[in-house]
């Protein structure tokens, strides 16, 4: 089975880019110093701290691997056409009640819906991706109710 292809905006590879860099630098060597002081606390078989460092130590690394690895397979959203929703689109949706809501389009390693970034694998991402302004789109969400939306607006 392929994996999903992993599309970043250039904002999205530039936070990965600055966490490999913390993660490598100044983590690494934050649980290296506290590795450190645990050994000096003596027998490592009942150390705790010894054993949070070194737990801490590995999924540091692991993330550190993870990030890599997207950073190596991953696709820039490129600028795309302004007329038509792509990743790195700012779309302004307006409900069935009237309601309007502005989303940013990104891959899925981005999304963060508090600040109103959605995946483009998320129903509504599905359902307006290569649209284009006036279009209206229906979406079906996880609980299984259908929502409509309008897109009014695509900007960058």
């Amino acid at each position: 089975m392929d994996a999903p292809e992993i599309v970043l905006t250039a904002e999205g590879r530039q936070k990965l880019v600055e966490e490999l860099a913390f993660r490598e630098g100044e983590k690494a060597q934050e649980i290296i110093e506290r590795i450190k002081v645990a050994r000096d606390f003596g027998d490592l078989s009942e150390n705790s701290e010894y054993d949070d460092a070194k737990e801490e130590q590995s999924k540091n690394e692991s993330r550190i691997r993870e990030i890599r690895a997207i950073l190596a397979n991953a696709k820039d959203a490129g600028e795309g056409s302004l007329a038509i929703v792509s990743i790195g689109s700012v779309v302004t949706l307006v409900d069935a009640e009237g309601v309007t809501t502005e989303v940013t389009m990104v891959g899925t390693t981005e999304t963060n819906s508090l600040q109103h970034k959605i995946s483009n694998e998320s129903p509504i991402g599905r359902a307006i991706i290569g649209r284009s302004e006036g279009e209206t789109v229906e979406v079906v969400a996880p609980s299984g109710k259908t929502r409509t939306y309008t897109i009014v607006k695509i900007s960058r």
